[in-house]
């Protein structure tokens, strides 16, 4: 693949992760999409409750573009959390410990993080603010 066509893939790799990790926190959460079978976690519950909802709101920001690089990196932390904690134990490799999605889902968020949101994110099309003019509004607020 040439280099020109990497922000339109970067955009579609943060698509498909973003939905795939948003659709994970749902059926956690709501016992949809082949969720936990009654098994949803209680509110506030740790990690499990918690997790569900960085998935959910971290993943729907991602598949979004809007703040895609804070949420890709705090998604990305908690697959490396779930990994570290809860599937080392088990065995040294992914294959091992049951920890192949917690490992693909915290390197992807990882490069998301790392790259950028690429094309067809929501914060591309949202109105910037200049220096100039954020810092006179800001001037203008506080007088």
């Amino acid at each position: 693949m040439e280099a020109r066509y990497a922000p339109q893939a970067l955009g579609l790799f943060r698509i498909v992760v973003g939905l795939l990790f948003a659709c994970h926190g749902a059926a956690t959460l709501f016992d949809v999409l082949g969720g936990p079978h009654g098994r949803a976690p209680s509110l506030g519950q740790w990690p499990g409750w918690w997790a569900a909802v960085i998935q959910l709101a971290g993943g729907s920001l991602v598949l979004i573009g809007l703040a895609a690089r804070p949420a890709a990196l705090l998604c990305s932390g908690s697959m490396a959390y779930a990994y570290f904690v809860h599937h080392q134990g088990d065995g040294l490799f992914p294959l091992e410990n049951g920890g192949e999605p917690a490992a693909l889902f915290c390197w992807a968020f990882l490069l998301i993080g790392a790259l950028g949101p690429g094309r067809w994110s929501l914060a591309a099309h949202l109105p910037r603010r200049t220096g100039a003019r954020a810092a006179s509004e800001q001037k203008g607020a506080v007088t």
